[in-house]
């Protein structure tokens, strides 16, 4: 049985691989090759620090596309965790326990801010300048927005799909591996 900080944690690994897997895909591969590249404004094995506006793209994207909501939403969810827990066995504690979790959060939320760079950083060497842009520009037009206004929904539904559909892929391929063992002599 999963906790609900693994079901979030796996949720967000979902939630982040949906987000840049279209991202991927519409770099074609200019990633892979711009990261060699060191020219000024772009980073790659031994290079400077990137440019301004190259990590200004960056942050741009990762707030655009809607990653650093996934970020900025696992400090509430996990004071609010924290709380449930420790007010369970300990109700009168509940009112104390809040005032000193509202006074953590805005530590915390700079937290996620760090982690809003973090990504951007990571972004910087996969993607050149320019290409940070046009996602950022796909993200700011109205079917970027869209893209990304969906997303929680559209997650939501593909994890409860996925958990179905490698129940069943466990189940055939037990059945399958059975069927084909006991061609072979063997009982499993």
């Amino acid at each position: 049985m999963r906790t609900a900080c693994e079901k979030h944690a796996v949720n967000l690994v979902f939630c982040l691989a949906f987000l840049l897997v279209p991202l991927v895909a519409a770099s074609g591969g200019r990633a892979q090759q711009a990261a060699p590249n060191t020219s000024p404004g772009q980073t790659g094995p031994g290079s400077a620090a990137p440019s301004p506006p190259h990590l200004a793209a960056a942050r741009a994207l990762v707030v655009a596309c809607g990653m650093s909501r996934s970020f900025s939403i696992v400090i509430p969810q996990f004071m609010d965790q924290i709380g449930s827990s420790l007010t369970q066995t300990r109700p009168e504690i509940r009112q104390d326990l809040n005032a000193v979790l509202t006074g953590l959060k805005p530590e915390f939320d700079k937290q996620a801010d760090e982690m809003v760079d973090i990504a951007a950083q990571i972004y910087v060497k996969q993607m050149s300048e320019q290409d940070l842009k046009a996602a950022v520009a796909f993200f700011e037009s109205q079917a970027g927005k869209k893209y990304v206004e969906t997303q929680p929904a559209f997650l939501t539904e593909v994890v409860t799909a996925m958990q179905g559909w490698q129940g069943k892929i466990s189940t055939d391929m037990m059945t399958r591996a059975r069927a084909e063992m006991k061609k072979k002599g063997h009982e499993i």
